[in-house]
């Protein structure tokens, strides 16, 4: 049942869950997939090398964090974003809508665009949906997206409604901005919290020349019942050629459920910022490896993850390893979640290929209900 439309393929589906791949200009990456999250365009404490041997194929970048330092004429000066993190393989870098978001304090946002205050030294840099898309092109992104104007959860409907406008407003200047020869251009759909105008959104922005849609404005508090409806509403108007990205995702328990409703990629800081705290994923949920339980547990951290973590070190010692405050700790767990999430992604495609998702997915949720509570959300799960 291949089906392709531009740079997206879809190779098979299995109920709403797909199986697919999306082409830029520095590789293919196979759908359903996590991006490991390197805002300032490093992955905290790992080696690029390290990222890729985890399995996981794209990373993000964040184009307003990258604008403030270390600047994008530094950057190209550098040879491009790659050259200068020293990846070669795809990244996706972030509009800097989330961020007015996240720096209210730091921001005013207009229909021209947003106005920030730079936290690191006071400066102000307006951003307009075309500086936006002409920032990304000058790092050589190869997934470029639009700036977008998220809604707080709680919002009333009449500051939704102006969000969502603004945010297609924006989306088409994006595309008139974009230049063909440069990375993928992709939308951002957005609409709040009811189904109607989260529809309306999809409808909107599945009607422009996108390379593909990302559900933003979500997981930014409301609750999993509600964000996964509302993921579903919007893939229920997607149509089934273009690619499907969920912004700010990181748990297991998630990511399986919206694989389940047709999404194809994510992002997270959470598996790295969770390391940084000592909190390990493993299949039955989070441990948190400070707990004194762990001090005398010379098992690995999870039999047959081919982590360095797992395949060298015992849970003990990772432990000693924070308790010491070594540096050491943070890379290696760090190195350990984003090797589970990749497999993750990797096990639900194969799943998919074989269709027998459904019961994959029932077979993940069993093991996370025998075990602890995820924790993902406790550190917060955007850039």
């Amino acid at each position: 049942m291949a089906q392709q439309h531009g740079p997206y393929a879809l190779t098979t589906t299995d109920g709403a869950a797909r199986l697919g791949t999306l082409t830029t200009l520095h590789g293919t990456v196979p759908t359903p997939t996590f991006m490991a999250v390197g805002t300032h365009g490093a992955v905290r404490a790992c080696l690029p090398s390290e990222v890729q041997a985890t399995g996981v194929d794209i990373v993000l970048a964040n184009t307003y964090h990258l604008a403030c330092r270390p600047g994008v004429e530094h950057i190209e000066e550098s040879g491009g974003l790659h050259a200068f993190m020293g990846w070669n393989g795809p990244i996706l870098t972030d509009s800097g809508g989330y961020q007015a978001l996240s720096l209210s304090h730091l921001s005013k946002i207009t229909d021209k665009g947003i106005v920030f205050v730079s936290p690191y030294d006071g400066s102000k840099l307006f951003l307009a949906p075309e500086d936006a898309v002409n920032l990304q092109e000058r790092y050589g992104s190869d997934i470029i997206m639009c700036l977008d104007h998220p809604a707080l959860f709680g919002s009333d409907d009449s500051a939704i409604l102006d969000t969502m406008h603004r945010t297609h407003a924006w989306a088409e200047r994006s595309i008139a901005a974009h230049r063909k020869e440069a990375g993928l251009l992709f939308g951002i759909v957005q609409g709040g919290y009811a189904v109607r105008t989260r529809q309306e959104s999809a409808a909107a922005l599945a009607a422009l020349p996108f390379d593909g849609l990302a559900i933003g404005g979500l997981s930014v508090g409301e609750p999993h019942d509600l964000m996964i409806s509302l993921t579903r509403a919007v893939t229920d108007v997607i149509p089934s050629t273009t690619v499907r990205y969920f912004m700010g995702l990181g748990s297991d328990r998630e990511l399986l459920a919206l694989v389940a409703q047709g999404v194809d990629m994510f992002d997270c800081v959470a598996p790295t910022r969770l390391a940084r705290h000592g909190v390990a994923y493993t299949p039955h949920g989070t441990i948190a490896l400070k707990r004194a339980q762990f001090r005398t547990d010379h098992t690995p951290l999870v039999e047959g993850c081919p982590c360095p973590a797992c395949t060298t070190f015992s849970r003990s010692y990772l432990r000693h390893l924070f308790n010491v405050q070594d540096i050491l700790a943070h890379r290696l767990l760090s190195l350990h979640n984003l090797t589970h999430l990749a497999t993750l992604m990797r096990d639900a495609r194969t799943a998919i290929r074989e269709h027998r998702f459904a019961a994959f997915h029932e077979e993940r949720l069993a093991l996370l209900d025998e075990g602890t509570t995820e924790t993902a959300g406790e550190v917060g799960t955007h850039a």
